[in-house]
C-alpha cells in the first residue's frame, strides 16, 4: 500500500474509534512519525494531507529540513530523547519539543529560544511504566513538580500537555491502564490551574495501540509504522 493508501486507512480507523468513543474526530490530531524515512517519503505524506510530522533526533533531521523548507504548512516536532547540548539546533529546527524530561533542559530551551526570539511549545514527558530505559519524569515526582513549579521563569516554552510511551506489549489493551494513568495525571494537574501550565495536550497511542489511546483520551496519535511501513533498525 502507498503511504496515502496507508494515511486512508489510519484516518478511517481513527474516526471509528472516536465514534466509538463518543469524541469528535476534530479533537484528535495524527502526528505522522517519520523519524529513519528520506525526506521524499515525509513529501509523499505531505501530499496525502499530512501536515503534523514527529522525528526523535535532531541530527537526523537536520540533514533533511533543506529538502523541506517548501513545505511552508508543515509542522515538525522533536519527540525523542533530548540532550542539553543539542537544545540550541532543538529551537532552530523545530516548532515543539514534545520530550521534556527535566528542569535543566527546559531551562536551556527556554534559553535558546529567548535568543532566538521564539516562543518554544513544549509537552513533559512522563514514564508512567518507571522504565529505567526510558526518559520522562515519573508521575508524581520531585522532577515533574519542579517542571510544573518553574513555567512561569520559562517565558520563551508554551507548556502545552504531557506525552508518554507506555510499556510495549503485543497486546494493545495492556497499554490500557497507562493511558488512563497519565489522562488522570493530566486531570490532576489541569485543576491546580497552574501558572503558565496548559494540559490541552495528551500526546499518547502509537500504530499497534493508537485505538485503545483515543479511548482513554488522547488527543494526538503518533504514528509511523502504520503510515510509512515497516522501518530498518536505525
Amino acid at each position: 500500500m502507498s503511504i496515502a493508501d496507508n494515511l486512508a486507512e489510519v484516518r478511517a480507523r481513527i474516526h471509528a474509534t472516536v465514534h466509538r468513543a463518543g469524541r469528535s474526530r476534530g479533537d484528535i490530531a495524527l502526528m505522522a512519525v517519520s523519524k529513519t524515512f528520506p525526506a521524499e517519503r515525509i513529501r509523499e505524506a505531505y501530499d496525502a494531507g499530512a501536515r503534523l510530522f514527529g522525528e526523535n533526533r535532531v541530527q537526523e533531521f537536520a540533514g533533511k529540513i533543506d529538502s523541506l523548507r517548501d513545505l511552508g504548512d508543515a509542522e515538525f516536532h522533536l519527540i525523542g530523547h533530548l540532550q542539553t547540548n543539542k537544545s540550541a539546533k532543538a529551537v532552530e529546527l523545530f516548532s515543539a519539543v514534545d520530550s521534556v524530561d527535566s528542569l535543566h533542559l527546559a531551562q536551556k530551551l527556554n534559553a535558546s529560544a529567548e535568543l532566538s526570539g521564539e516562543k518554544l511549545s513544549v509537552l513533559i514527558e512522563v514514564n508512567v511504566g518507571g522504565e529505567t530505559a526510558k526518559s520522562g519524569v515519573l508521575p508524581g515526582s520531585h522532577e515533574l513538580e519542579e517542571l510544573l513549579s518553574a513555567a512561569r521563569e520559562l517565558p520563551h516554552l508554551e507548556f502545552r500537555g504531557l506525552m508518554t510511551v507506555p510499556p510495549f506489549s503485543h497486546d494493545p489493551q495492556q497499554a490500557r491502564p497507562y493511558f488512563r494513568q497519565l489522562r488522570e495525571l493530566r486531570a490532576q494537574i489541569a485543576a491546580r490551574k497552574l501558572p503558565a501550565i496548559d494540559m490541552g495536550t495528551l500526546s499518547m497511542g502509537m500504530s499497534h495501540d493508537f485505538e485503545i489511546a483515543i479511548e482513554e483520551g488522547s488527543t494526538c496519535v503518533r504514528i509511523g509504522t502504520a503510515v510509512f511501513g515497516e522501518r530498518t533498525k536505525a
